[in-house]
């Protein structure tokens, strides 16, 4: 279900361009100034651009899924400036919780917690308990510290469509549903915090980010994945709805490089002799493997990291180019090449193993 909140008509969506190294402070207030006035304002963080309102403000919040179009069960996670925030926030902060905070925060980890009764059913889609993370990105730090509240923000992207890594993204599905973007630039990780649910023993990755699993191993000896399946009650953002996906069709290939590459080029020749325009999401060597295909490059081989920062550009990049398929090459699950690939799977319309039948 998507939540009937009435946005308001008109609504001038303001554009302020702030230095990441140095924010405005003036720009800053005035931001702040709309967040606790119950105003949508679109911000940087280093994983994706978020969509902040007053997370203690269930009316606010309700304009979040309104301008989103975003399901009411889908839970918010609420950022903070401090980890002393986290004391209002949560009702319990168990021994790991404190581990990972000084291990990753700030940092692109969200942490689920039992829920304070402070924070609005709405931010959690009514679960008893709240995801919380600390930003690193200045601009984020410094809009919620002179907020003086917490701010829930989800990605500031119409849902359903790649996330926003600029601020000409989130204009492109936002422009007039909220009341300002503050463009710090293009977010450098690239794709969603990881979410990891503390409530669970052993604890439980239920959105794979810019954390691995690998780095939380080594702070508390074992995590676990949530089980690649549709939950009938989503945990965390990511994890129900189709997510991430461009409005052109995406098949993703799948397997080990070579067997990924030859079954991409078969899979394109096949559509170009149907007369269908494909467009191939590849590593920056992808034109020499496809010569006879429209490419978009996205990171290096071996390099999930530079895959991740341009994944949703690229995604978006794709349907500009009035395409009838998107072929995307798979990658390793290796680090940060998880998150990569959860969000490629949450995006496809079609997987495809290389080395068997479709």
């Amino acid at each position: 279900m998507v939540v009937k909140i009435e946005t308001p008509r008109g609504v001038r969506t303001v554009y302020w361009r702030v230095d990441p190294a140095r924010p405005d402070p003036g720009i800053i207030a005035r931001a702040a100034t709309l967040i606790r006035g119950g105003g949508l304002v679109a911000f940087p963080t280093e994983t994706v651009y978020g969509l902040g309102a007053d997370a203690l403000d269930p009316q606010a919040v309700r304009r979040i899924f309104a301008a989103k179009g975003r399901p009411v069960d889908n839970p918010l996670i609420v950022h903070v400036a401090d980890r002393s925030e986290l004391a209002g926030l949560v009702r319990d902060m168990p021994p790991a919780a404190a581990r990972l905070v000084s291990a990753f925060w700030p940092g692109p980890l969200t942490l689920v917690l039992p829920r304070s009764p402070a924070v609005p059913p709405v931010v959690t889609a009514g679960l008893d308990k709240v995801a919380v993370r600390m930003p690193s990105h200045p601009v984020a730090l410094a809009l919620i510290r002179a907020a003086q509240v917490p701010v829930a923000a989800p990605s500031a992207n119409y849902s359903g469509r790649p996330s926003p890594t600029t601020a000409a993204h989130v204009l492109a599905d936002l422009d007039g549903k909220i009341e300002a973007v503050l463009d710090g630039g293009p977010a450098p990780v690239g794709v969603e915090s990881t979410v990891l649910d503390l409530t669970a023993t052993p604890p439980v990755i239920l959105r794979p980010g810019g954390v691995t699993a690998e780095q939380l191993a080594a702070v508390l000896g074992q995590v676990i994945h949530y089980p690649e399946k549709t939950p009938a009650r989503p945990q965390a953002p990511g994890m129900k709805y189709r997510h991430y996906a461009p409005k052109t069709p995406l098949w993703l290939v799948e397997g080990p490089p070579e067997a990924v590459s030859g079954r991409t080029r078969a899979l394109a020749a096949e559509a170009r002799a149907a007369g269908r325009r494909v467009v191939i999401l590849a590593r920056t060597d992808g034109p020499e493997r496809y010569p006879d295909d429209r490419v978009v490059a996205c990171g290096r081989n071996g390099d999930p990291a530079s895959v991740a920062a341009g994944l949703y550009a690229a995604l978006r990049e794709c349907d500009l180019l009035g395409a009838d398929l998107i072929l995307a090459e798979g990658l390793s699950l290796d680090g940060l090449g998880c998150a990569v690939m959860n969000r490629l799977r949450k995006a496809a319309a079609n997987i495809i193993t290389a080395g068997e039948d479709s």
